[in-house]
């Protein structure tokens, strides 16, 4: 198995290397702006060309190499092996690690075993904490001084069950056997605006791909928690609604950000049937120079720029929501493109379908690869080179409404942020009683 990674890993560096070459279409120097859009039609997503259109400004620099953490190379070499999907799609003998190392394109099943390799990719495989989070929403005109509307977010973060490789117990929380969770994630307190003060919400992943995830919010006026429906995440939580206008008309915050389209999609696997579409060289976002990230100057701050674009062999695969599952039904976004890097696993794009089949909404990740989540880091301080996440723009392509989430946020003086894999996120910070006492 061992040997079978080694030459999934060279054959996959190859092709970037083809990928980054000046065939591509663009060359390691360029600086793609408004008026050259044209050049990376066919490089980039259909909405994120709108996007450069607008004025997003790419600068396109030599592809790189992603190497997986040591831990998780090593588990994957050890139980990959074991992984098949059970007849209803599901995982079947998964400890840790990447399911499926090698991934045929002439599979049936290639795009579910390419969605599966996401779920489970390397960048946060057991916890993580990401702290005051920042999401600032922008409109045509706006400026990247003068949003909208602005968030701030305490504490972004998530617990693993299954798929740990470093920080016991490893590779399985007992956790996942006694009551059947995958994953727990929470999200609070929001710390601004003022009328969103004390709101969060908390999501727990079942094992069971019968049972839907248990979801509790903290309601802001009552200051109470109330239960949450599943259907409620795959929705922009009541901020955003479209033709209504910035804020829904009832809402006095606006975002276009669904829990859903978190890191790029974070609704349940099995709720949705997937079509592979391809593998091709793209452009994408995976070594950021910035972190924070910074606002785009020539598009009034609805996105990230100018940043570093680099050729990457990325797999697109269509998600539809099954029709069979009441929670899927009822989604507002029926149809999602998502385009997932080959080496680090983690979506890269995603177009969104509204339910008439019309391109609806954009979504562009901006990920860095370093030791650390800054340069001046004194604690998230990490033995190796990691993924992560430091932008992640979601704009409304008919309106130009956008939001943007910064990991870490720009006001605030905690620019270390992402806390990985170092044990900080406890299972005390997923106790809705834990998000109620921090509302007051």
């Amino acid at each position: 198995m061992k040997v079978k990674l080694e030459v999934v890993i060279l054959a996959a560096f190859s092709i970037l290397a083809i990928a980054g070459s000046p065939r591509a279409g663009v060359n390691p120097g360029d600086t793609i702006t408004t008026d050259q859009a044209d050049k990376v039609a066919d490089l980039v997503s259909p909405g994120n060309l709108i996007l450069v259109k607008q004025g997003m400004t790419l600068k396109i620099v030599p592809t790189e190499r992603l190497e997986w953490p040591p831990p998780y190379k090593s588990a994957t070499e050890k139980y990959s092996p074991q992984v098949s999907l059970a007849p209803d799609g599901t995982l079947k003998g998964y400890s840790a690690g990447l399911p499926f190392p090698l991934v045929d394109a002439n599979d049936p099943q290639a795009a579910l075993k390419v969605m599966w390799n996401f779920s489970y990719r390397p960048l946060y495989t057991d916890d993580a904490i990401s702290k005051n989070v920042e999401i600032a929403s922008y409109k045509p005109g706006s400026t990247a001084a003068d949003p909208v509307e602005h968030f701030t977010i305490g504490n972004v973060g998530f617990y693993n069950n299954i798929g740990r490789t470093e920080v016991n117990p490893i590779p399985t929380d007992p956790e996942a056997t006694r009551a059947g969770i995958r994953y727990r994630f929470g999200a609070y307190p929001f710390l601004e605006p003022s009328e969103m003060r004390g709101f969060g919400f908390i999501r727990y992943r079942s094992m069971d791909p019968t049972i839907e995830d248990n979801s509790w919010m903290m309601n802001r006026r009552t200051r109470h928690v109330i239960r949450a429906s599943a259907s409620e995440l795959s929705d922009v939580l009541g901020m955003y609604q479209p033709g209504a206008g910035a804020g829904g008309g009832a809402a006095t915050y606006a975002s276009t950000l669904d829990p859903d389209s978190f890191f790029g999609f974070a609704a349940k696997i099995e709720d949705f049937n997937y079509r592979f579409l391809g593998e091709k060289p793209m452009l994408a976002v995976v070594n950021a120079e910035n972190s924070p990230a910074k606002a785009c100057p020539t598009d009034g701050g609805r996105t990230i720029c100018p940043e570093n674009w680099e050729m990457r062999q990325l797999y697109v695969i269509e998600a539809d929501a099954k029709q069979t599952s009441a929670i899927a039904s009822g989604v507002s976004i029926p149809k999602r493109i998502f385009y997932i890097d080959s080496e680090g696993w983690f979506i890269t794009a995603s177009d969104q379908y509204d339910r008439d089949g019309k391109l609806w909404k954009t979504v562009a990740t901006f990920n860095a690869y370093r030791d650390r989540p800054i340069p001046s880091a004194k604690v998230a301080i990490w033995p190796f080179k990691r993924m992560f996440q430091t932008a992640l723009v979601d704009e409304d392509i008919g309106t130009g409404f956008s939001t943007v989430v910064l990991s870490p946020g720009v006001e605030t003086d905690e620019h270390e942020s992402w806390y990985i894999n170092m044990g900080l996120a406890t299972e005390n910070f997923f106790n809705p009683a834990a998000m109620a006492n921090a509302a007051h």
